[in-house]
Parts: C-alpha cells; structure tokens; sequence
C-alpha cells in the first residue's frame, strides 16, 4: 500500500482549519426559502416542491444522521442494514470482484438499478463481476467510492423508472445527495477490528504422524481472532464562495488488514520420501495457507460540491471525485507438491495473490435557474471514469520455468462516460387542474468507451518448459500452466478499444386531477449506435381517501442496454488438451468465433413493472407505507456455459478457438414482493425521545423462459442445460434473501445517543452444480449497537459494535451433504447477506465546527 498515512491525518486536520478563515456569511443559504429547498426530493417527480410525503412511488430517504451513527465503513455496507430491500453480500475468491464488490435492489441483477449523484447520472465500474458471486455477468456503481461523510441523505426509489431516467432504473433508483453548507465541518477518526470466534470452525492444535502414516490433526475450541483492523478518517468542510457561493468538500481515508477465515489447509503440501513416509516438514508448515474474507484494502476519496448564484435566477453548480483504491486479496493455494509449483522457485509451495490499483475520477458541471420567469432549466455535462489494473504478486508463470517473474501486470480495464443534459420545465395554470399542469421535456445525449489493456507479456504467455518447470524433452512432454497464476493476464488478443453514443428524449406531465387526485404521466425515447431504439412509458397515480390515508399505483415499461462491458469483455487463454494448445476464454458476442456458435449480438432487456400500496399517518409522529409490486423482465443477459466437445470444435475451425462463452440475451424473469415500512417517534419526556423503524421486504425471484439454444449450436448437440447451466438459474432465484426485517431503535438523552439495530436476513441458497453441495443459508438476526457522548458542543465519542452477538452462517461443513476438502478450508459461504467476518468493534472521535 502506498498511501501514506500521517499526511492524510494532517490534510483532514488542516481542513478544518482552514475552514475558520474562509467561512464567511452568505446572502442565500440561510433564507427560509433554501432552507424549504432542503427538504424537497428531487426523485421520482419533475415537479419543484414535491415532497416525500406525497410522492406517488416508494422512496426512501436516509439522511446524515442516521448515516454517521454506525460504524460500517462501507456506503453499501450501510444500505445494507438500512433498507430491507437491498443486498450486499461480501464474497471472496472471486477474482476483481474481491474489490469492486456488487450490490442489489430487490433481487435483480447490480446493473439493474440506477444511481445518480446529485440527479446526474453516475458511470460505472470498469470490472465484469465474472466470479461464481451473485450479480455474475454484471458491472455496476462502486458505490464504496462515495465517502459517507460527503453524503447528505440518500433517497432510494423503489419503483421502475427508466421512462424517467433512462437505462438501467429496472429495480429503481438511488439518488445521493451531496452536502451543500457554506460553513461548518467536522472531522472524524475511527478505529475497529474483528473480535471474534469462528463459529463451527475449530482451532488447530497440533499436527502429528497417525498411527497409519498419515497426517493427523489435534483440534480445540472454536478459533478465536482478532484482525480486520480498519482506520478510517474523514473531514468535512464548508466554504463561502463570496457571498453567493459555497465549496463543501470532503475526503475519507481507509486503512483495512485483512479478514481471514479460511479454516486449516489438512491436505499433504509435500511429496512423500523415498521410503513412501511424510516429509518431516508436513508437521512445521503453516497449515493457514488460504486467504476467505475480506482482503487488505487501502483507500483514499475526495468529493467536492460547489455552487454560486449569479443572480436570483441562475446558479451555476459543479461537483467532481477522485478516489483511489489499492486492494490485495487472496487465490487458491498452490501447493509445493503442485504441478504448477516450480520447487526451486517456491520450495514450500505459494499462495498467489491478485492486487488491485482503482482510479476513479468525475466531474460535473452546469447551470440551472429561470428563463422567461416561468421556465425552469438545468443544462449539465457530466464525465465519469473508471480504471481498474489487473497486478498478481507472489505468483508464477510455470511455462516459463525458473526465470519466470513472480509479480505481473495483467492489464488493466478503463470505461468512461461522457453524458450532457437539457432539462426544462413549468407549471402551466389550467382551470382544469388543480395547482396547474407541470410540463418538463428534455434531452439527453451519451458517449461511453470500454477499454482493454494487455498485460505484460509474461502474463500471458505460454513459454516452453513443462510442468512442475521441468525443460520438456519431446514435443510429447506436457506443456507447463501458461500465463500468471490465479489470474492469466490480458492478451493483445484480448485488449481493445470500442465506444458507443446514445441520444434521448423525454416528456413528463403531473398535475392533481382534483385536490385528491395526482397523477403523472412520462415517456421516453432513446436511440443506440450499437442495437437501435427504445420507447419506454409510466403512468403514476396518488389517491388521498382520506387526509391520513393515502393509495398509489404505477405502471411502467423500461429497458437496460447491455452494457460495453458485456459486449466487449474478451480474455482468451491459452490452455493445453493433451499437450496441444487451445484457446479458449471469454469472447464478444459480435466476434467471430461467438458468431461462429450463433450469437445474434445482444440487445436490450425489456421489463414491465407494476406496483401498489398504501400510505398512512393517523398522527405527525407515525407513519406506515405498505407496497406490492411485480418486475418482470425478458431478454436478461447471461453468460453461457463454457462450451466444449466435438461439435463446438467444428464450429470453431479456423477461429483459433475450441472452447468458449459469451453473453446473450437468455432468459425471462419475473420478480415479484411487498415492502412494509414504518415509523413512529416516540416523546419520553424527562427521558428523551425514541426513534423507532421498522421495515420489511419479501422478495420472489422466478426464472420463467430460457431460450432455445441457436441453430448452430443444436445442430452442434447444444441443449437448453448445457447453454446455460441450472447453478445461474438457482443464483438468479434464490442467491438473495427472499425475506429480510431492519427494526432499529434511536433513543437521545441528554448528551447521550444510543442506537440499536437489529435485522433479520431470511433464508439463501448457495447453489452448485452438483446438488449434494447446495448449500441452504438459515435464517439469522444481526444485531449493531452504537453508543455516542457529547463531551461538548463541538466534541463526540462513540464506541460500538457491528454483529454484537458475533453470528456467522452455520459452517458450510454442516449444511451439506457432499463434504469435500475445499468446503472445509472455506469454512462459511460468500452468499451469506451479512457477510462472514463476525463482530466488528470499534471506537470514534468526532470534531464539529
């Protein structure tokens, strides 16, 4: 890690600071009417005044407070203990998604759902989550590059917008607001670590020679840890930019070790002597040789928000990002014994690790106000990028013998994304309506890129010595593993560069029909330079029966371009059958070789959704919403199987090619749940006062039509279970949690805070392919308690505990039938919701100014 860590405490320290001197008074900030702005949500209406509260779709809105009174360091990791429709899990050995790990909204795919910062549309990473994890075949928002303390709410709608917003708001959308005061700030230092015992995975005590001559093991207690210490600093600071202007900016720096939970390694590491006895060093080795949790992660983000009133009608408005991530995680264990080991390079065997360098830069910029008194306007250009190099470090080439580096440059993905925005609207006073009609229309037009760098050559390369790094003999010999271990590099035969552009339009009309009517009607079109043209509507309607009771419902229809990622992801490896060496891999759907297997290239997902609920607030301090709804999606992009056999070979003569995949448009879905949400304060006179939430999510995923495999590969012997194999059908279904309950409780006395949270994440399944190794995640509670103390006006401390009670799934050892050796070594599976690294301590000083 690079990162040096005193200057980033200096920097954060120095921020607040040199916040006292430039702080000055501003002329707009502070009036009544900003402050009314504030709270006026800026989601799923177009209108200026809507408020949450008569919002005809779900939304939810967190905001800075409930944010900082936990300390999860992760902006995904907050969201998911806050919202009960969204799901993190924190899988490992899984490659670059270890780093870059993906989340989901009700069920669906991570690329299903929108995210905007500041209403602008957000680029995504770089990566293709290609790991056997949930969200598989998708690239999403690395929502972990938002610092938490840039954030001024948060508002999650839950409802299909694409007729709104564009691609990808199938599941809904989520909007983060950036904090936008003129003056004031805060620093805070937060440390934690992982105190914890490994539930059903117990601790190595001793190896021994057993009475047959082979390795015995002597076992304790449950193992007991303490690692994943995390450092996390942040500040906050506003600025007066004269005196109708504000600068707020923020960074965040994370330090992180490394989680592990791998349980002991029994298998032997070494060959047997000549007399067929143990090698005396199967008793000394360290049998801890695998890395499962989270990895070492270091990190550095810097957000800034901007903002200056020309006049009372114009403003203009910037804001920009960098973030920084450098992150190592761990791969399979290779042992000394190994094919793939070349003894005089790693005499005890090695285990390869895959590192991670992330850049990700933004920059917004734009102007809003009134023209002609009536019209609002908001004219923007946003750019977005994201770089993602492949490193692999303690690592061989075993085809390259000996000599063979042992630290490689795999190559790096960059996908960048250029979007401009013309945004108008006005309320049109019409007798026929209540408080008029509001008209908004506008214009979009996107230029994306996806880029593939080879990497070094080494990395890729297949060399002439055979296994083990033995100098082959004949051409009979065995060829050696090609290309860096844990991660074969990118080939030039991989790298490439391709782009594509996207023009819309959009017209949305809301108006109360009567003073209990509200309804909004929206459509837009787009057009692609890759796959064509979509036309995509919503209607949304809001009906108080009663003052406190309220009925909404939607229709809608929206679509999610397949991504660049999916269409142009390519890594080809050189791999051997019977000593002759074959490519296969990864390949575009518009390339040759999958063209060659009937590929048709892909085009958009279609969805239609429908919803229905109920909100009511019989008094100022409750409040309950209840909603249905139902998602259904055709044409969803997947990635097939790894093709293979006779018939594909025929397929593929003259490509270079003998086995492959690629994504198409396979499969139809259907997803179908209920959110319940509720609120209540609660006045404890000479006690303080109570918070209580409580939400609830029940979510039904269905796989309801595969497609027929094309033409080419049936008359190749393809079926419909061998295009795409049941394991994907069963992490489409059921790899989330078809139930989940968030109650939380917020009690404020005096000086003191405290927070207790509680949720309860419903059953999961961990599917493989041969189902005696299904594995079916129970029902757990996560309990998280959060204790603060205002010193002084200005001075907080906190200590607390994320997963107080220290709960881990039960150990995969335990809910399978087919036990094998690797289900032991990684003890817990990387589909559990709530992740698998038990309790979290931590303590936090906080400085506001």
């Amino acid at each position: 890690m690079t990162y040096f860590k005193p200057s980033v405490i200096a920097i954060a320290l120095a921020t607040a600071g040199i916040s006292g001197s430039l702080v000055a008074n501003t002329s707009y900030a502070q009036t009544a009417n900003e402050q009314e702005i504030e709270k006026i949500n800026v989601i799923g209406s177009r209108r200026l005044g809507r408020s949450i509260e008569d919002s005809p779709v779900p939304i939810d809105v967190l905001d800075a407070d409930t944010l900082a009174s936990t300390g999860l360091t992760e902006t995904n990791q907050l969201l998911n203990t806050l919202l009960p429709s969204f799901n993190f899990p924190q899988p490992s050995l899984t490659d670059g998604t270890d780093h870059v790990r993906p989340a989901q909204l009700r069920g669906l795919a991570p690329d299903h759902t929108l995210v905007l910062i500041n209403g602008k549309r957000r680029h995504t990473s770089a990566l293709l989550n290609l790991g056997g994890s949930a969200g598989r075949g998708s690239s999403a928002v690395d929502l972990n590059a938002i610092p938490v303390n840039a954030i001024e709410r948060i508002e999650v709608l839950r409802d299909g917008a694409a007729a709104q917003y564009g691609s990808d708001a199938i599941a809904g959308v989520i909007n983060i607001v950036l904090k936008k005061a003129p003056s004031g700030g805060s620093v805070s230092v937060t440390y934690g670590a992982n105190v914890t015992e490994l539930e059903g995975v117990p601790n190595l005590e001793g190896v021994s020679v057993g009475e047959d001559g082979n390795l015995a093991f002597q076992t304790g207690g449950d193992r007991d840890l303490t690692d994943g210490q995390t450092l996390t600093v942040r500040a906050n600071s506003g600025f007066a930019l004269g005196e109708d202007g504000f600068v707020n900016v923020s960074l965040e720096y994370r330090d992180r070790n490394t989680a592990n939970r791998a349980d002991f390694d029994p298998r032997e590491n070494y060959a047997r002597q000549a007399d067929g006895s143990l090698d005396p060093r199967e008793l000394t080795i360290n049998r801890y040789n695998h890395t499962f949790g989270n990895g070492e992660v270091e990190d550095i983000a810097l957000f800034v928000n901007a903002g200056y009133y020309l006049n009372q009608d114009t403003e203009l408005y910037a804001f920009g990002s960098y973030s920084g991530r450098e992150g190592d995680s761990g791969g399979f264990y290779r042992r000394a014994r190994d094919s793939r080991n070349i003894l005089s390079v790693y005499p005890d065997g090695f285990a390869p690790r895959i590192t991670s360098n992330i850049d990700d830069y933004s920059l917004a910029a734009g102007v809003k106000g009134y023209i002609l008194e009536e019209w609002n306007y908001d004219v923007s250009a946003v750019y977005g990028r994201d770089q993602f190099q492949f490193g692999v470090e303690n690592s061989l080439n075993t085809s390259l013998g000996a000599n063979s580096p042992n630290d490689f440059d795999a190559g790096t993905l960059t996908y960048d994304q250029l979007t401009l925005n013309a945004d108008f609207s006005r309320v049109f006073d019409l007798a026929l309506f209540e408080n008029g009609l509001n008209v908004a229309f506008g214009v979009e037009y996107r230029r994306e890129s996806y880029e593939i760098e080879a990497g070094q050559l080494e990395s890729y390369q297949r060399g002439n010595f055979g296994r083990g790094g033995a100098v082959r003999t004949s051409d009979d010999d065995a060829f050696g593993a090609a290309g860096s271990q844990v991660f074969v590099g990118f080939s030039p035969a991989s790298a490439g560069d391709n782009s594509r552009h996207n023009v819309s339009a959009y017209l949305d009309l809301e108006t109360d029909i009567t003073d209990f009517w509200n309804i909004t009607v929206a459509a837009r079109f787009e057009d692609y330079s890759d796959f064509g043209s979509t036309l995509n509507g919503k209607i949304a309607n809001r009906f108080s029966l009663t003052d406190e009771l309220a009925l909404r419902l939607s229709a809608s229809t929206g679509f999610r371009a397949p991504s660049l990622q999916q269409q142009f992801f390519t890594n080809i490896q050189t791999t051997f059958v019977d000593a002759v060496p074959v490519e296969t891999g990864t390949f575009a759907p518009g390339s040759d070789v999958a063209r060659a297997l009937g590929s048709p290239g892909l085009d958009a997902e279609d969805s239609v959704s429908i919803a229905g609920g109920i909100t009511w607030t019989p008094v100022s301090e409750f409040s309950l919403s209840i909603d249905a709804y139902r998602i259904d999606i055709d044409d969803r992009i997947v990635l097939s199987n790894n093709l293979s056999g006779p018939g594909i070979e025929a397929l593929l003569a003259g490509t270079g090619a003998t086995r492959a995949r690629f994504f198409l448009n396979a499969i139809d879905s259907r997803t179908e749940g209920v959110d319940v949400v509720a609120t209540y304060s609660l006045d404890l006179n000479n006690y303080g006062s109570v918070l209580l939430n409580a939400g609830y999510n029940y979510n039904d995923n269905e796989v309801t039509n595969i497609i027929a495999p094309p033409a080419e590969l049936q008359g190749a012997g393809v079926d419909q279970g061998n295009l795409f194999s049941g394991t994907e059908i069963l992490r489409f279904e059921v790899g989330s949690p078809k139930n989940k309950l968030n109650l939380s409780a917020a009690w404020t006395y005096n000086d003191w805070r405290a927070t207790l949270r509680t949720t309860r994440y419903g059953e999961t399944q961990d599917p493989s392919t041969n189902p005696a190794r299904n594995e079916v995640i129970p029902t757990e509670w996560i309990t998280d308690l959060d204790l603060a103390y205002q010193v002084t006006d200005s001075l907080s401390l906190t200590v607390g505990a994320n997963n107080l009670f220290d709960q881990y799934p039960d150990a995969s050892r335990n809910l399978i039938e087919d036990v094998t050796t690797f289900t032991r070594i990684f003890a817990y599976s990387s589909f559990a919701p709530y992740g698998f690294t038990g309790r979290f301590v931590y303590g936090k000083v906080n400085y506001t100014f």
